[in-house]
């Protein structure tokens, strides 16, 4: 079997080729259509003398023309680097400079920035029009032959967005895809029949893996939103009679509360997946019962493909857990020392298997200290139960120690989450002169809720050990998100007035 990823677009191609691959609002692409401007965008890249190996960004939202240019890549054996089309023209010069991209594929309204950064780079800029690209794609001779590629040569170098530092890219090999896709088509059991929502970025693991990968593989429709908007989702969900949809914990919570969310006929909605972030539980049960369908919480990273765990379908599904380790994947708890844990104690979660990247792109000392003894060590601090489910308990680094004593951000989040009033809510330490941190939350409300920062206070105080309630918490329009919709803890900055309360104290 060739292991060029590739190759699931060439198969799908041949079992259903006059079937829609991708829709965007008005406009449909077959199989056959992709698979033919695919082959046209590997002869373009042969033509500017782009050879086996070599790197090219995409620098695209989601639009069909992401997977023309990604399955091209992947056709020439090229290595594709993953952009956001917001990047500025200094961090596109870092994304195009660290792995020595030779090219870029850029949205042509974003290109300022891409020529800029690509020039700095020395990368060549392909901007992407919609029509133009078209034009120049139909001037180009194909490439028919899909390059075979060993199952551990690098198809994607994916930047994680770390904390702290640059980005580390991760490389994840043919194998580690195709794999991994296989993996996602039996989770949410598609097949040709399926229509995919494709609102979660294209340029992010979970988008590629979970939605343009696995309905490539499966000959499903992809339905394409450029931009996340709840409303425009669900009308999505509506028009196209969607049946599987891949989220982060905020886009289910944006649905749920949206203005006109009732209106909307989401029946055909079978099987809803969430990762990036764990997923409250109150918002799970909510959006169930609302929608009519069911949520698999699960995990995974950048660095893993992204799958690692899931909640699946036909096993008991655990609310608050992110299930078991997928088909081919281990999973443990391990303390400092990398020695495993008593079951039920909290540890970092560590994965072993055919999804774990080939490395960081040279940084070896950054893959040494990442992978040990062929187990990725993912900074997440986690548990498991009697019956093999793991629970995240946090992300490592976002652990707060007050006057000794840990407390585990998400499990005030779920507390501040079950409050009636409460939209989004986050919470951080912030800097205490006896005490090291103190705890302290910030609140979204939901449109035409009210609460004061007491009562929101007096709530968990109500339902957590003394030292663990928000001794600060503050309301906020809305926090700060990544790409992905993944809340941003770094970027929450508490108002002059808590940070030097805390600090006096």
């Amino acid at each position: 079997m060739m292991s060029n990823l590739a190759a699931n677009l060439a198969n799908t191609n041949e079992r259903y080729g006059d079937h829609i691959a991708l829709r965007l609002d008005e406009t449909e692409m077959p199989y056959a259509a992709l698979d033919a401007a695919s082959a046209r965008v590997a002869g373009l890249l042969r033509n500017r003398g782009i050879e086996c190996g070599e790197r090219v960004g995409i620098m695209l939202p989601n639009v069909p023309q992401f997977a023309v240019a990604y399955y091209g890549v992947l056709r020439a054996g090229g290595v594709i680097v993953p952009m956001n089309p917001l990047l500025k023209a200094r961090e596109v010069e870092f994304y195009l400079a660290d792995p020595g991209a030779r090219l870029v594929f850029a949205w042509h309204e974003f290109a300022a920035a891409a020529e800029v950064g690509a020039k700095a780079a020395g990368t060549e800029v392909v901007e992407v029009t919609p029509g133009a690209f078209e034009r120049l794609l139909g001037s180009i001779e194909p490439s028919e032959r899909v390059v075979d590629a060993a199952a551990d040569d690098t198809a994607v170098i994916l930047y994680t967005s770390g904390t702290t530092g640059k980005p580390k890219g991760a490389e994840l090999t043919h194998d580690n895809l195709r794999r991994n896709v296989e993996v996602a088509v039996d989770l949410l059991s598609l097949d040709a029949r399926s229509v995919v929502l494709g609102a979660l970025p294209l340029f992010h693991a979970f988008g590629q893996t979970c939605a343009m990968n696995a309905a490539v593989a499966a000959g499903a429709t992809l339905s394409l939103i450029p931009r996340f908007d709840p409303n425009k989702a669900l009308a999505i969900i509506e028009r196209d009679r969607v049946t599987a949809f891949e989220g982060v914990p905020t886009m289910y919570a944006a649905m749920l509360h949206a203005t006109d969310s009732d209106r909307y006929d989401a029946s055909s909605l079978r099987t809803c997946i969430s990762g990036g972030a764990a997923m409250p539980v109150e918002v799970m049960r909510s959006f169930e019962q609302k929608f009519g369908c069911t949520v698999l919480e699960g995990y995974g990273l950048s660095e893993t493909s992204p799958m690692a765990s899931f909640n699946h379908p036909g096993r008991e599904r655990k609310p608050g857990s992110i299930g078991t380790p997928v088909k081919g994947v281990e999973m443990k708890v391990v303390d400092d020392e990398g020695n495993e844990v008593p079951q039920g104690d909290a540890g970092e979660i560590v994965i072993r298997g055919h999804n774990v990247m080939k490395g960081y792109w040279k940084r070896p000392e950054a893959t040494s200290e990442a992978i040990r003894a062929g187990w990725f060590h993912s900074g997440d601090i986690g548990r498991v139960d009697d019956d093999g489910y793991f629970f995240i308990v946090d992300r490592k680094k976002e652990l707060i120690i007050r006057g000794g004593y840990n407390v585990y951000p998400r499990e005030i989040e779920e507390v501040l989450y079950e409050h009636p009033a409460v939209r989004e809510a986050a919470v951080i330490g912030i800097a205490h002169p006896e005490l090291g941190e103190e705890v302290a939350a910030a609140v979204a409300l939901k449109p035409d809720a009210a609460a004061t920062e007491a009562e929101i206070r007096d709530h968990v105080k109500a339902n957590v050990a003394a030292y663990k309630y928000p001794r600060h918490v503050w309301f906020v329009d809305e926090l700060p998100k990544g790409a992905t919709g993944k809340i941003l803890k770094r970027e929450i900055v508490p108002p002059p007035q808590h940070a030097q309360a805390a600090a006096q104290k």
